[in-house]
């Protein structure tokens, strides 16, 4: 009796922790479909509107901003993985696999640089780019990576801690170089902690906005969350066209879980529990 009370409570919390969390994407679909006057308006917390329209979807689709965007952002997000991916992947094996002095504070202080808030290089970073001339432009990669690493390396440095040393060792008495061991063993061993950074950089590299909005200023060089803060006129906010772009930029992030969820969820697990 008592185990049950137990799952029924748990299923309970559960099931309000589900509704508080998907509320939001659930008001932002309805709201995708309603036409302008009715967000607002008598019908604003109308779930099912009787004027339900596609217009807000075809203004976003048909508009050059959002597509462009959505480009912008695949280039920059798919850059940064792959530039945060190889770094993190020769600094975590160093330091996961080299014994030198100052090891645990060097953790530390990759640790205390992730906790950073944006806020405070956005001036730096602003005022190099400026001098470099490199605003509007894909150079924007770079701060991205800077923000992403330590993250990056830290999930690497768990991953490798896991993998033997013997296993290094036998293809080493085998003639294999360091780098060979690394890209032909440990990589691979490594591959659900590899995968996950990868995920997560992605992601947070699509869905970043201070830095862009602060570098990238030319619509051309707009990524999506710049450009749909974008979506009004000179007297209000196209909230319908927001709601609509919310939902089609979120559908390529929420497609790469769903179908990634299990290698996402065996890489943290693995990373985390050691044998």
């Amino acid at each position: 009796m008592m185990k049950k009370a137990e799952n029924s409570i748990f299923y309970l919390v559960t099931a309000v922790f589900l509704v508080i969390i998907l509320f939001p994407f659930f008001w932002i679909l309805i709201t995708s479909f309603k036409p302008s006057n009715e967000i607002f308006g008598a019908g604003a917390f109308r779930v099912l509107s009787d004027h339900s329209t596609l217009r807000n979807y075809g203004a976003v689709l048909t508009g050059k901003n959002i597509l462009s965007s959505i480009k912008n952002s695949l280039v920059v997000s798919a850059t940064t993985t792959l530039y945060v991916i190889v770094v993190s992947t020769m600094a975590a094996y160093a330091i996961s696999r080299f014994h030198f002095r100052f090891k645990n504070i060097l953790l530390g202080l990759i640790l205390v640089i992730s906790m950073f808030p944006q806020m405070i290089i956005v001036g730096p970073v602003f005022n190099l780019f400026t001098s470099l001339h490199w605003t509007n432009s894909y150079f924007i990669v770079l701060p991205y990576s800077t923000i992403t690493i330590p993250m990056a390396v830290w999930i690497m440095v768990a991953h490798f801690g896991k993998i033997p040393l013997s296993i290094e060792e036998s293809a080493r008495i085998d003639g294999a170089s360091a780098f060979r061991t690394l890209w032909s063993v440990v990589f691979p061993l490594a591959a659900p902690g590899v995968f996950t950074t990868a995920i997560i950089t992605f992601i947070a590299a699509w869905n970043e906005y201070l830095l862009t909005a602060t570098l990238n200023t030319e619509i051309s060089m707009q990524t999506v969350p710049v450009a749909i803060s974008f979506l009004r006129t000179q007297f209000q906010i196209l909230w319908g066209e927001v709601a609509a772009a919310t939902v089609i930029v979120t559908i390529p992030t929420m497609m790469i879980v769903l179908i990634f969820q299990k290698r996402i969820v065996s890489g943290l697990v693995s990373g985390a529990v050691k044998e």
